[in-house]
């Protein structure tokens, strides 16, 4: 069984239609500006920003991090616009999962040719 199955159909649907729309070699700031109005326009629920605390040893840290999105409560979404995810973005989402304690994360890339997405889940937090 594939967990969030149809909700990580939507926002990859939504990604693919933003790709579609404007191509390749924008900023991610343009790509996360767009993905928010297409999740608008096909009703995917988000937050974004989104700001997570980091505990460490039981004890909450000042800095946070900040999640390009959260979609469904459930899902983190990184934006990116690389030439390839490397294991930096996966390392970087896998902490990510683990901080937030949730189960799914995806990396979007719109900075090759196409688009390119890669899902992620922990166990751990299902």
């Amino acid at each position: 069984m594939v967990l969030y199955k149809d909700e990580v159909y939507n926002i990859v649907g939504a990604a693919f239609n933003v790709a579609n729309m404007l191509g390749c070699g924008f900023l991610e700031a343009v790509y996360q500006e767009a993905l928010e109005i297409e999740f608008k326009n096909t009703r995917v629920p988000f937050e974004s920003p989104k700001r997570m605390t980091i505990d460490y040893n039981g004890i909450t840290l000042n800095k946070e991090y900040i999640a390009d999105f959260v979609c469904y409560g459930n899902i983190i979404v990184e934006i990116k616009a690389i030439k390839q995810i490397t294991e930096i973005e996966e390392a970087q989402i896998i902490n990510y999962l683990k901080v937030a304690k949730m189960p799914v994360g995806l990396v979007i890339n719109f900075g090759g040719t196409k688009l390119r997405w890669k899902r992620y889940a922990d166990t751990r937090n299902t």
